[in-house]
């Protein structure tokens, strides 16, 4: 091969490089805006159905309800950022130190959690609604799938604390909100935070987004997550990996309720045990048959609050449930030694 041929050569590997390498990062910042960018429309990805006349009216009511019982205040994030967070307080007009800290889903808001904020009110707590970073009407300009969002719900037991010393914190989620709840859970929590209730949540930001991936997008993981990995890393300052509720759960020194519907192909069924094995606390697991994702609540209410009356008595009421062999079969309770209970 003549020399001419070599230079020709090396400048059409030296061009196909930079062209793969300009469609990797292209690539990468795409599938980080359609996933993590809370300014681009989710519609597609979220398949959201039209709300019905009834619970258009229904949706009203909440809001509405929302707006009579809460006050509206803010934080300043003390970790990655200084952001102004938001939330909804709402203080039941019965006296209680009890506090539930409700934190929504995927490219919602607190104000998605108040048919939640309803029934624990009416259960006699306090409950507190945040808009997550990047949500609502906090600050924040991508989506943090829970990681540097568990910082910002410790942010907010600090600020119920300074309120009252003797609060009791419950920490609430569902789905995003739910996998927040369980990366909450494996941090130096303060004392006046009980107990955790995860309703649907994933293992990890990568595994729910390799799902996802493959099930909406039929694409490979390589090299589209990867590449968007490295988008989430330099716009957002942490890696998917790295947002790991299973791995949090391992640390957790708070009991933990896993409440997952076995028919839910958003955040696959399967990961409820890998989560309920890995967590090395006190801890209780429900399965509501039937149920998609997020409808739990709904598919069978009258179980699913029972299991959370009940769990919330035994670890701070320090009451013991009574079961009948019926219940006994559709939740299971596991203690870990003593000496991993705070």
């Amino acid at each position: 091969m003549e020399r001419s041929d070599i230079i020709t050569l090396i400048i059409v590997l030296i061009a196909v490089i930079i062209v793969f390498t300009i469609l990797y990062f292209e690539i990468g910042k795409y599938f980080y805006g359609v996933a993590l960018d809370p300014n681009v429309d989710k519609t597609y990805l979220l398949n959201k159905k039209q709300l019905s006349y009834d619970e258009e009216k229904e949706r009203e009511k909440q809001i509405k309800w929302l707006k009579e019982k809460s006050e509206e205040i803010n934080i300043e994030s003390t970790q990655n950022g200084e952001l102004k967070l938001h939330a909804y307080k709402i203080k039941n007009e019965q006296e209680t130190k009890k506090w539930v800290i409700a934190i929504h889903g995927y490219s919602s808001e607190g104000t998605g959690m108040t048919k939640y904020a309803q029934k624990f009110y009416e259960k006699g707590y306090n409950v507190l609604l945040p808009d997550l970073r990047g949500h609502g009407k906090s600050e924040g300009d991508y989506i943090g799938m829970g990681w540097h969002d568990r910082y910002d719900i410790i942010d907010w037991a600090n600020y119920l604390i300074k309120e009252n010393t003797g609060n009791e914190i419950i920490l609430y989620g569902v789905s995003m909100g739910a996998a927040t709840v369980m990366m909450t859970a494996g941090e130096e929590l303060p004392d006046n935070v009980k107990l955790a209730i995860e309703d649907c949540g994933y293992t990890s930001a990568w595994d729910i987004l390799k799902y996802q991936l493959k099930e909406i997008y039929h694409l490979p993981v390589f090299p589209i997550l990867y590449a968007a990995n490295g988008s989430c890393k330099k716009n957002a300052n942490y890696k998917l990996k790295e947002a790991s509720a299973i791995k949090q759960v391992e640390k957790s020194n708070i009991p933990i309720l896993f409440i997952h519907g076995d028919e839910d192909k958003f955040v696959p069924f399967e990961m409820l045990d890998k989560l309920y094995d890995a967590a090395d606390c006190e801890k209780e697991k429900l399965v509501i048959e039937g149920a998609g994702h997020g409808e739990s609540s709904t598919k069978d209410p009258e179980l699913y609050w029972k299991t959370i009356d009940e769990f919330i008595d035994k670890y701070i009421n320090g009451k013991q449930p009574e079961q009948t062999e019926n219940e006994e079969l559709q939740t299971t309770t596991e203690e870990a030694p003593q000496e991993n209970v705070q």
